[in-house]
């Protein structure tokens, strides 16, 4: 069975055959796979955003295929087809809110897909349900909500289509972190309850870590880890050296570890952090022995 994208030996250039050209992507080789939940991570300016333009055909090749669902973007004429198939939402959505209500805005993709004002009306009543957003009256102007409902309001208006890949550029920015907390288990709930495939870009280890079961790390243009989250943070050092944070918990134990305490630290889990923190505790005997660890 393909995969719903697939990426093989995917370079992409800006600006050729000028001074100012560069290689964006260099040999992207992915997968992504009917019901996973992928988070893309990488430091500022590491592709992250040129990567997921290729998913649509919003950006093609300069070298290697994109293949959609079985079909090479670069040989399709009906992009209109792949990006209905694969929602994207760019950073900062609420500022590509135009319409004067928030039904028309919520209707706008569908009404351009040709559904009928019933389907349209009925896609509408599920989504803003799915999202948390029902209790907003649909004939009120978006630009009096707060951010984080005008962000759920564009994000609607992508889920609206029901996508097969859902694609969400830093989703979290600038929300507070009760935002950022509800939005994540929406998506998450969307991922595990209705089998969306949902990929997320972000730079931010701590959050998405808890809900992907599987992280690609790009550096460069490149991708230099591809895994579930387990593996990634057995890699702690090399993430720090790309400027890319990680978990407390894991921060917790990574230097519990350094020091010469003999636990895994590639954990996400609270209450098993605890345990092995306390397991650790016990085997020394005492607490004094705790000075007897050296310092990194």
């Amino acid at each position: 069975m393909p995969s719903l994208i697939e990426l093989r030996d995917v370079w992409y250039q800006y600006n050729p055959n000028s001074p100012l050209s560069y290689w964006a992507l260099k040999g992207i080789n992915l997968r992504i796979e009917k019901g996973e939940f992928v988070s893309i991570i990488g430091p500022t300016g590491s592709g992250k955003s040129t990567l997921i333009q290729h998913f649509n055909g919003l950006l093609k090749p300069t070298k290697g295929e994109v293949i959609v669902d079985g079909i090479d973007i670069s040989k399709t004429k009906d992009l209109k087809a792949i990006r209905k198939k694969v929602g994207m939402v760019f950073q900062y959505p609420e500022t590509q809110i135009f319409s004067e209500t928030i039904y028309d805005e919520l209707a706008f993709g569908l009404r351009n897909y040709g559904y009928s004002e019933d389907e349209i009306e009925e896609r509408i009543k599920e989504v803003t349900k799915k999202l948390g957003i029902d209790y907003i009256p649909l004939d009120k102007s978006p630009f009096l909500l707060s951010g984080g409902e005008m962000r759920r309001v564009a994000i609607a208006s992508i889920l609206a289509m029901e996508p097969e890949v859902f694609v969400l550029d830093e989703p979290l920015a600038n929300l507070d972190p009760q935002g950022r907390k509800e939005l994540l288990r929406e998506i998450d709930y969307l991922n595990r309850e209705e089998s969306l495939t949902v990929v997320i870009v972000s730079h931010d280890l701590s959050e998405v870590s808890k809900y992907a079961d599987r992280i690609v790390v790009l550096s460069d243009g490149s991708i230099i880890m591809d895994g579930p989250p387990e593996e990634i943070f057995k890699n702690v050092e090399k993430l720090i050296e790309i400027s890319l944070g990680v978990p407390q918990i894991v921060e917790l134990l990574y230097t519990l570890y350094k020091r010469g305490a003999d636990i895994p630290y590639n954990v996400l889990n609270l209450d098993e952090a605890v345990k092995i923190i306390v397991r650790w505790r016990r085997s020394l005997g005492n607490r004094d022995k705790l000075r007897t660890i050296p310092a990194p």
